[in-house]
């Protein structure tokens, strides 16, 4: 076993060094050794890790900051110093760091559970939600949760020549997370993997069944980066809400009580707010330059060839497309406010909502320094990196909640 993760890291590091890091899956299953071990495995199924997750995670939890990395290992985030990912679903490793801070002379606390989906990955000490039984607004049942609940781990779904969805017919010839469409060749037609491996088509996991179609979304390959210089723009088309509804069926209810609008178009003043707002103290913005990864929307684009090249020229590192929504057709989602797997933050919320201030006194809090205040038990490392990185100066020196780039209240 240990033969075949040593070849399959060699493998990766090849696929890294020729540009092509995503390479293992290339948009469906991988090579079946890449999981599975025909003799002496340790998991259920013949996995090689105790559990779904952790198969995942002999890949997806190496040490260092890669691509495809998702959760850094416990060595390499002592007390003090952050996860080390900053692709936009966010670090794992987040989920093990517990705060405890004072507020007003009292003692509070912001345990990791809070900070986004508990997977359960035994080989690498993740465990079950401690607080909710189920997912939050839904009856997924917490214990159950690994990262195959919302990616198909043997990538069946598919978009075809003719613009489809299919869990079978023609081949997947690469990835469709990075702006490949279908295409003809000589020798055959040949179908795009779909964003991410997400679910849908009627997938069903533990009760639960994806209904639609996968979210479509366009990223750029070196998505997992530091945005001190320069933002990592998700080109974000359609139907992530309704991904996340799937699970989370009552957070997107109104009965009996209010909740976010999402999964609809964004109003001309909303998106106006948007576009205007730079940050606290600063509406001097323009719709060509406002686009904020920290508030990212949905550009209400379904899945068609032509739609998804306009998002691959979207998706990218360089800020050279900054253009903000569109009043009646972009659309606010569950991933402008939350990261999908976790963030520094409770409710794994892209931002502290928590606190009077994002920035005060020009600095990101941390216990380490004057703001300590309202660190939330937060290093100023881990404060920064919860924010990838973003050059504190792109803030107000007292920068209030990003709530106010759609809502103007600051």
């Amino acid at each position: 076993m240990k033969i075949v993760k040593i070849s399959l890291i060699l493998v990766a590091v090849m696929f890294a060094l020729s540009g092509t890091s995503f390479a293992f899956h290339s948009g469906g299953v991988a090579e079946c050794i890449g999981c599975h071990e025909m003799h002496g495995a340790v998991g259920p199924m013949l996995l090689q890790g105790s559990d779904n997750s952790s198969t995942c995670l002999i890949c997806h939890g190496e040490p260092g900051q890669s691509s495809y990395h998702v959760a850094t290992p416990d060595s390499q985030m002592p007390t003090g110093v952050a996860p080390l990912n900053m692709g936009p679903g966010g670090d794992f490793g987040w989920i093990k760091k517990n705060y405890y801070f004072s507020i007003r002379n009292s003692l509070n606390t912001e345990l990791g559970d809070s900070h986004g989906h508990n997977i359960k990955a035994d080989d690498d000490g993740y465990t079950v939600d401690g607080t909710n039984a189920t997912a939050p607004g839904g009856t997924f049942p917490a214990g159950q949760l690994s990262c195959t609940a919302c990616h198909d781990q043997h990538g069946k779904g598919r978009y075809l020549t003719t613009g489809a969805y299919s869990k079978t017919g023609q081949a997947i010839y690469t990835s469709g997370s990075y702006g490949a469409i279908p295409t003809v060749l000589s020798h055959g037609s040949y179908a795009t993997g779909v964003y991410r491996l997400l679910r849908g088509g009627g997938d069903t996991v533990d009760g639960v069944t994806f209904s639609n179609n996968p979210p479509v979304a366009v990223i750029n390959s070196t998505y997992n980066r530091s945005e001190f210089y320069t933002q990592t723009r998700t080109a974000y088309g359609s139907g992530m809400s309704v991904f996340c509804g799937t699970c989370h069926v009552d957070m997107h209810s109104t009965a009996g009580i209010l909740r976010h609008p999402q999964n609809i178009a964004m109003s001309s003043a909303i998106a106006g707010n948007y576009a205007s707002y730079v940050k606290s103290g600063d509406m001097t913005g323009s719709p060509a330059t406002s686009y904020l990864s920290l508030v990212p929307f949905e550009e209400g684009l379904t899945y068609s060839t032509a739609n998804i090249n306009t998002l691959k020229g979207h998706a990218v590192t360089n800020d050279s497309q900054l253009g903000g929504p569109t009043g009646g057709v972009s659309q606010v989602m569950c991933l402008s406010c939350h990261r999908a797997h976790a963030s520094g933050f409770p409710e794994s919320q892209k931002a502290q909502i928590e606190s009077p201030f994002i920035i005060q006194d020009g600095i990101y809090p941390g216990t380490d320094n004057a703001q300590a205040s309202i660190a939330r038990g937060h290093s100023s490392q881990e404060t920064a990196a919860a924010y990838y990185n973003r050059n504190v100066t792109k803030f107000s020196g007292y920068q209030r909640s990003l709530c106010n780039k759609c809502h103007a209240k600051d």
